[in-house]
């Protein structure tokens, strides 16, 4: 009966998610969850499928700024991270979002009782620019300082490749894939100069920036830009 509703209203969620950790990033605030309402098509709470769905990137601003999240923040985190472990034959970027959820809660001292087991990257080893772009904006949240799983090392061979997708991206406007990438070529060596990754963020986030998801990545690579992030 609500189905029909369903995905404008995790949508909603989702923006609504993504905005508090834009703002977190800006100001050093906690992120909050809210919402408890409809449920997503394997029984969860509005306020967890959100979760789901934005991935590691809900506790980033506490990773970053090395900050306790509030306790209902998570609370809702480590339970989607329980609740929802990938299928055996779920996508390697299901299998990789759950890893990158996994991590954060190490991060920040709350260990899972079965954590899962770094997945390979195989996949990404011999795929083109255009599809190792598109799947880097699908993993950004694994874009971090001194990241070492084996999509980042992938990652550190490809910078030209990655230079290119974030090109492709904005000419095709598209806004989170370019972002997303952007995040990404922040954090390598050898990307060229004549990128201007800088002002190229600048004009994604003009572009794109009624999108909070779009926002949440440019800033997020700001903040490890400032923060001198290749350590």
């Amino acid at each position: 009966m609500e189905q029909s509703g369903a995905t404008p209203l995790l949508q909603g969620a989702v923006q609504d998610a993504a905005s508090d950790v834009v703002s977190a990033l800006r100001g050093g605030d906690h992120v909050r969850v809210s919402g408890t309402g409809a449920v997503d098509g394997h029984g969860g709470s509005l306020a967890l499928a959100a979760v789901r769905v934005l991935g590691a990137d809900l506790l980033l601003p506490h990773v970053l700024f090395h900050t306790p999240p509030a306790p209902e923040t998570l609370t809702a985190f480590q339970e989607t991270v329980e609740a929802f472990p990938p299928r055996t034959d779920a996508a390697p970027t299901v299998k990789w979002s759950h890893w990158a959820m996994s991590c954060t809660l190490r991060r920040l001292d709350t260990p899972l009782k079965d954590a899962p087991v770094e997945p390979d990257a195989d996949w990404l080893d011999e795929a083109s620019w255009q599809v190792l772009t598109h799947q880097l904006a699908v993993l950004a949240p694994l874009a971090l300082p001194g990241a070492d799983c084996a999509v980042a090392r992938v990652t550190r061979h490809r910078p030209v490749d990655v230079a290119r997708g974030f090109v492709r991206a904005v000419r095709r406007r598209d806004w989170q894939q370019a972002a997303g990438a952007g995040r990404w070529l922040t954090l390598l060596d050898g990307v060229p100069d004549t990128l201007g990754l800088e002002a190229g963020l600048d004009f994604v986030e003009l572009m794109g920036g009624s999108d909070p998801r779009v926002a949440l990545q440019v800033q997020a690579a700001r903040v490890m830009r400032a923060a001198g992030a290749l350590v």
